[in-house]
């Protein structure tokens, strides 16, 4: 979905708001101007700094204008905000919602509690408070002597959640006299006793109360209480089936069962009904529920061993969680995203219906996505949703998939190769994942992260053919790295000596394989223009190793071509040039570049190499005569050369060719650089036009093409690129 300009601009003020604001004598910021803005984009420009990280104490002083930063829907989700901002920042406004799940800063719902009371408008207003994961805290005001309030002075309010808090009994009674109160989600609370809910049976609609491992009612006491609840339509009575042994939970499944075979007088307005993680739940009970429950939308049964149930299939306007088809997981993963025991089942289901899926399912891979998302630190739920991206991804199934989805998918494993290093099995299934041509080269994502992580990887790891797989994500990815982060790659000592060792490993078997390929084109794109790359490639016994490469495979043209890249590579940094410096080295690529049986793209690169040796006089330290053959058969070798349609190379810039395109240099020298620059040049010529330009390189071939000593050869090639240039100016 594309950004609306409000959610642009509002981008913007987030990237912006230093410049924007003033500070006041605390540090907190205010808007320096501002108009009075729409209440909706207000609150959205709330949500952005949220979603952007960028709320906390300081920044999220700008809401105590009030008057042109209206506020009703506020969300200050995990953000670090202490009770002092939010008193002064959000309780003057009249909020009709406010999330504050897992606020961190000390924020406690006590103070939650009093700050929004203290605001008479806020008391009616509210409607829907969400506070999961805080501390209650309420002694703490006590022990202060403040005044003594509770959620009972929030009169207008009718949606509570209080997951994951140390809720108690006492608190709950006093929420249960709320006059308006419709929605309680006390999951995973301190509450014991229900009995405090008939206080508001006469407005509640919906009451979740999953895993209340403190819970202390007897099954009869509880069909008692539910079956006062005679408006409640929704009801949540789920178990983290994880956590709870065999011998526990049997009051609450044996709850469940009277519920299921009892009459449908308790709990009489009831549509929905979760029980998931119950495992006593029978199919027989099932059944019974179900038939005597004619307007039943939802039933949950996910880890109750009883979604098999035949009477769910007929039921076409009843939706269930459970794990006995695709519907019912997919329904799983989509009600339970807040609720790890559920996402890991549901997610273990799905790996096994997707082992042998043959068609792109987006659908399926973004409630993946959604629940590693959800659950960033859980490792359980990234193993086997990592696999299940594998599964959903491989094959070419991403290739239909919205590019956006997949992009956030490949930075979610990325993720989880950063947070679980040493899992062997998550580092595994990421890995498969991203072993996609398509993926690699078509799908945006932090190429540099993906990169060293992968590089990280092969730091402990010798497993063949994943090692297989790492070789050529990396290969693939540097040469989709920018200048500078190639460079930054390049510097660690480490990498190079890890594909080198991969190089030898290979060499000394006389394998060719992709491993090779791929290790030999990773080193390549390292080093290209980048010195530091070359000199570490250099004190890792890289030249000694290449030399030996070269000679071993004679026969294998992939091979030469990429050694000699990489070599040429070398030639290009004059301070390093010394190292090429070996007279057994250089007449081997003397015979490959004069070998007319030997592939163009070999001698290509065999040419580039000496040309760049040769084309400095005063750091030869070789024979004599070698430099002078070596002259002579660069001309003429290139001169048999013709022209390649496909495209052989590519060229970060033409800085290294502007030494060789010199007046002065010998022709061969001038040869092998005007058709290298001719070549790349007819096959992208809006590209390479502008790089000739931006290096001087036209400027150059002007004189050169001017020059009364230039060879016909030389002065031909470079008119037919000067030709290229100007038609492409003319456009």
């Amino acid at each position: 979905m594309m950004d609306t300009l409000c959610d642009l601009c509002l981008a913007q003020v987030c990237c912006s708001l230093d410049a924007l604001c003033s500070r006041r004598a605390d540090g907190s910021m205010c808007l320096s101007w501002a108009p009075v803005l729409p209440q909706e984009v207000a609150d959205q420009l709330l949500l952005e700094m949220v979603q952007k990280k960028i709320l906390n104490d300081t920044t999220v002083r700008i809401f105590q204008n009030c008057k042109e930063l209206r506020l009703r829907r506020a969300s200050i989700r995990c953000c670090q905000v202490s009770a002092e901002a939010f008193r002064l920042a959000l309780c003057p406004h009249r909020l009709q919602e406010l999330d504050a799940s897992g606020v961190l800063g000390g924020l406690t719902v006590a103070n939650i509690v009093l700050g929004l009371a203290s605001n008479p408008a806020c008391r009616s207003s509210l409607r829907r408070l969400s506070l999961p994961g805080l501390r209650v805290g309420w002694e703490s005001l006590e022990e202060d002597a403040g005044p003594c309030v509770g959620f009972s002075s929030l009169r207008g309010l009718r949606t509570l959640n209080l997951v994951n808090t140390d809720l108690t009994d006492a608190v709950l009674e006093d929420i249960c006299t709320l006059p308006q109160l419709e929605s309680l989600d006390i999951s995973g609370s301190a509450v014991s006793k229900l009995t405090a809910l008939l206080n508001c049976k006469n407005t509640l609609r919906s009451l979740t109360a999953h895993r209340l491992q403190q819970l202390d009612v007897s099954p009869g006491r509880m069909l008692s209480v539910l079956s006062q609840l005679h408006t409640v339509r929704h009801f949540d009575f789920s178990e983290d089936h994880l956590s709870v042994d065999d011998g526990d939970g049997r009051d609450g499944d044996e709850t469940v069962r009277q519920l299921l075979d009892g009459s449908p007088q308790v709990l009489p307005s009831l549509v929905s009904l979760d029980i998931s993680g119950r495992r006593r739940t029978t199919e027989a009970a099932v059944r019974a529920f179900v038939e005597a429950r004619g307007a039943l939308v939802f039933l949950g049964l996910l880890a109750t061993g009883a979604s098999s149930c035949d009477i769910l299939s007929s039921k076409k306007n009843l939706k269930v969680t459970g794990e006995a088809n695709e519907y019912q997981v997919c329904e799983a993963l989509r009600r339970y995203l807040d609720r790890e025991c559920f996402i890991r089942e549901a997610l273990v289901h799905l790996y096994n219906l997707t082992a042998d899926i043959d068609k792109p399912r987006p659908d399926m891979l973004k409630l993946v996505l959604n629940g590693m998302q959800s659950h960033p630190t859980s490792l359980h739920v990234h193993l086997v949703a990592t696999a299940c991206v594998f599964n959903l991804t491989t094959q070419d199934l991403a290739v239909t998939m919205p590019v956006g989805l997949i992009s956030a998918t490949v930075t979610q494993l990325l993720y989880a190769m950063k947070t679980y290093p040493n899992h062997q099995q998550v580092q595994k299934n990421c890995l498969m994942a991203l072993c996609s041509d398509y993926i690699l080269q078509d799908v945006l994502f932090d190429k540099y992260l993906a990169a060293t992580l992968v590089i990280n990887w092969l730091r402990g790891h010798e497993d063949a053919p994943l090692q297989r797989m790492a070789v050529a994500v990396v290969s693939i990815l540097v040469a989709k790295l920018s200048t500078e982060e190639t460079a930054q790659l390049g510097k660690d000592f480490f990498i190079m000596k890890q594909m080198l060792a991969i190089v030898q490993q290979k060499a000394m078997t006389g394998v060719v394989d992709s491993t090779l390929k791929f290790a030999l084109s990773a080193l390549w794109n390292l080093t290209d223009e980048m010195p530091t790359a070359a000199r570490n490639f250099i004190e890792c016994k890289g030249v000694e190793l290449y030399e030996e490469v070269l000679e071993s495979y004679s026969t294998e043209p992939s091979v030469q071509q990429k050694v000699l890249g990489l070599l040429n590579n070398i030639a290009e940094v004059e301070v390093l040039q010394a190292s090429l410096m070996e007279e057994d080295l250089l007449r081997n690529v003397l015979s490959l570049l004069q070998d007319s049986q030997v592939e163009q793209g070999v001698r290509y690169f065999a040419g580039g190499t000496l040309a760049q040796l040769v084309s400095r006089p005063e750091a030869w330290t070789l024979d004599s005569e070698l430099r002078s053959t070596i002259v002579k058969q660069l001309h003429a070798s290139i001169a048999t050369w013709t022209q390649l349609e496909r495209e052989m190379v590519s060229y970060r810039s033409f800085r290294p060719f502007c030494p060789l395109l010199q007046t002065r240099q010998p022709s061969g020298v001038q040869l092998w650089a005007v058709w290298a620059v001719h070549l790349v040049c007819i096959q992208n010529a809006p590209h390479y036009s502008n790089m000739m330009e931006k290096d001087g390189v036209t400027e150059l071939l002007r004189a050169l093409a001017a020059h009364p000593d230039t060879h016909s050869d030389v002065k031909g090639l470079s008119d037919s690129i000067l030709r290229v240039v100007e038609q492409h100016q003319s456009f």
